[in-house]
């Protein structure tokens, strides 16, 4: 099966772009596909695949899934690249673009769309904060934060690799934790993010943020996602992230987060209860691979 692709990335988090209305992909050929094609060794490499596909109730439907083969229901950086996927592809012409993932549907807007300056505007839906929801599970930690009584997990203090930490639990369509640090430069990452990913208290795992704030309006942040390590940029981590700054009293509403492949632009509208993003959407390249399947 010859199967044709476009890598794309978003502030670094990259991932290997296919168009459903030209690859007839098998459904449970999928999760072996993605790990083989997401492998940077011996495949095309990239935090994970996302299939462009028809959609019965928005113009397109986003299909992620992470390195590991495991679905994912919401990737913020991806869905700006679906946006300049279906447009720089000829599948729209429109500017206002509708994209489901995982049954939700967002409404993108294309800011820009100069091929050196593609800038997306994300409709990113509300905070999820309910810790059943996000999913999370207050039994498993240690103390009741500041939000315990409205069933929130707002600087919750849970132990994780031998230590406290303070957590924030939110849910962007898929399930952050965000913890503040002095320095996320120095921060052992590799060695703390596992920990979180699989601790008890995320029945789905979890993506941790680990953020510095640097003033009331630009924090840093770096991440681990779930199924796929430490990546240059998440853009529901960005927008969990700043989420967790205002509950926590840290930023203001407006913020930038700079992360490791480059800068979004996050607006949490308390009023309408929506969270905008804003960052680029970029083309690395295009290609044809062959996969057999079962293999």
């Amino acid at each position: 099966m010859r199967i044709t692709f476009t890598k794309m990335e978003g502030c670094g988090n990259d991932y290997v772009y296919i168009s459903g209305f030209t690859n007839a992909v098998p459904q449970e050929e999928k999760p072996a596909l993605v790990r083989r094609f997401s492998d940077r060794h011996f495949g095309i490499g990239g935090d994970g695949v996302i299939f462009v596909n028809p959609s019965e109730k928005a113009d397109f439907e986003m299909e992620m899934y992470n390195a590991d083969g495991s679905r994912g229901e919401m990737c913020g950086n991806g869905i700006r690249c679906v946006a300049r996927f279906v447009y720089e592809h000829g599948l729209t012409k429109n500017r206002e673009i509708a994209i489901e993932s995982f049954g939700v549907v967002h409404h993108i807007t294309l800011e820009s769309t100069a091929p050196d300056d593609f800038r997306v505007r994300v409709d990113m839906g509300a905070p999820i904060l309910k810790a059943e929801l996000v999913p999370a599970d207050p039994a498993r930690f240690i103390g009741k934060g500041t939000a315990a009584e409205e069933d929130m997990l707002i600087a919750a203090p849970m132990e994780a690799a031998g230590r406290k930490w303070d957590v924030t639990c939110v849910s962007m369509g898929n399930p952050h934790a965000v913890v503040f640090v002095d320095d996320t430069a120095s921060f052992p990452l590799e060695e703390i993010g596992p920990h979180f990913e699989n601790h008890p208290a995320f029945p789905a795992r979890i993506n941790t943020e680990f953020v510095q704030v640097l003033s009331r309006d630009r924090v840093k942040m770096r991440v681990w996602e779930r199924g796929s390590g430490e990546t240059l940029a998440c853009g529901t981590g960005c927008c969990a992230t700043a989420a967790a700054c205002v509950l926590n009293g840290r930023t203001q509403e407006r913020v930038t987060v700079e992360v490791l492949g480059g800068e979004l632009e996050i607006y949490w509208d308390r009023q309408q209860n929506i969270i905008w993003m804003t960052g680029p959407a970029s083309t690395v390249f295009e290609g044809e691979i062959e996969y057999v399947q079962g293999k």
